[in-house]
């Protein structure tokens, strides 16, 4: 690759991430560096981590998501980033498109990713994923992490702002109690969120919710054309807002 060309930096947060640290650092094959914030891992993942030459290891004390995302920008040497999670991978594809986007004298400042979900192995079509994207490619002097968000984390782009024609790979859920693990866990992040903003605890809005959350993906978002696995996915993001009520109500 020329000398001169843009740099970018490879960012992304860890917590027992052995089983997949490996294959997402490969995805960074084509980054100047490679950020890796991690809350203490008790297991390989900074073991493995150190194994790639341009890795830089931070370890911070995990409070929320955003944090922990502006952190790891605070960290990044280069104005354009690349941030991945765990379980998601590039294609070969992509790879090309975000090595021709960040050269173009003409590209916008944050790009979003479509993504195809995967439940293990099996690729999910519909259950509101069909419509998923989320930013992660962007010059950090243009954005931030919007600081009162605890999870599901809203980039705030001063900027213009693009879309990558070739899809991410979601690896989400590699079996149905890490689904619901997941879920959980970001129930009770939600409703702290939800505390903290002032908002109060109400049976009938918890419950209305809950029911809504379940009908919209499995009908309105067409989980029901992904067979069992609509069914699941539909049942525990209706378990996420349940865990969020029930936080809140804590």
């Amino acid at each position: 690759m020329p000398e001169n060309r843009e740099k970018v930096s490879g960012l992304i947060i860890t917590y027992n991430e052995e089983r997949n640290i490996r294959e997402v650092l490969e995805c960074f094959d084509f980054c100047d560096e490679i950020v890796v914030v991690d809350s203490f891992s008790t297991d390989k993942t900074i073991e493995i981590a150190k194994s790639f030459p341009q890795v830089n290891i931070f370890q911070n004390q995990f409070e929320d998501f955003t944090k922990q995302r502006n952190f790891a920008l605070t960290h990044a040497k280069n104005d354009w980033v690349l941030f991945l999670d765990g379980d998601e991978r590039i294609t070969p594809k992509l790879r090309m498109e975000i090595l021709k986007t960040v050269e173009n004298p003409n590209a916008k400042d944050a790009y979003y990713f479509y993504r195809t979900f995967f439940l293990g192995r099996k690729k999910i079509n519909f259950s509101g994923t069909q419509n998923d994207k989320n930013f992660r490619l962007f010059r950090k002097s243009k954005a931030h992490y919007s600081e009162n968000k605890k999870v599901h984390e809203t980039l705030e782009v001063n900027g213009t702002v693009g879309v990558l024609r070739h899809k991410l790979l979601h690896y989400s859920f590699e079996n149905y109690n890490q689904f619901k693990n997941k879920m959980l866990s970001y129930g009770r992040l939600k409703g702290k969120e939800l505390q903290l903003k002032g908002e109060k605890y109400n049976f009938i809005i918890q419950w209305s919710k809950v029911i809504f959350k379940f009908f919209k993906t499995y009908f309105i978002k067409l989980g029901i054309l992904d067979g069992i696995n609509g069914l699941k996915i539909s049942y525990l993001q209706s378990v996420y807002v349940y865990e969020t009520y029930r936080t809140l109500k804590q």
